[in-house]
């Protein structure tokens, strides 16, 4: 699935993925690929992302991703709040 995270400045990545886990407000919540379609508010924290490969070149997004020393194919991004809306494989997220 499609995964965009947009700030009012820049766009903080735009990728593959296999799974997104977000910050939201009434606690912590994780999306899978053809998950039902959803809009959720997000509050203050990382946006944790599972990469369809770990191949992804990062420079253009730089200061944005946290890689997990780890794992590979795992990336955080954080966020000071935000909406997200899951639908048709693809997410967008709205961020502070």
């Amino acid at each position: 699935m499609e995964l965009q995270v947009i700030t009012p400045e820049k766009k903080m990545f735009e990728g593959e993925v296999q799974a997104v886990q977000f910050p939201g407000v009434d606690g912590s919540f994780q999306v899978l690929n053809n998950h039902a379609p959803i809009i959720s508010s997000l509050k203050e924290g990382k946006i944790k992302v599972d990469l369809a490969n770990d191949d992804k070149d990062f420079d253009e997004f730089s200061g944005s991703v946290e890689s997990d020393p780890s794992d590979a194919r795992v990336i955080r991004l954080s966020i000071k709040g935000g909406v997200m809306e899951m639908r048709n494989g693809s997410i967008i997220v709205l961020a502070d």
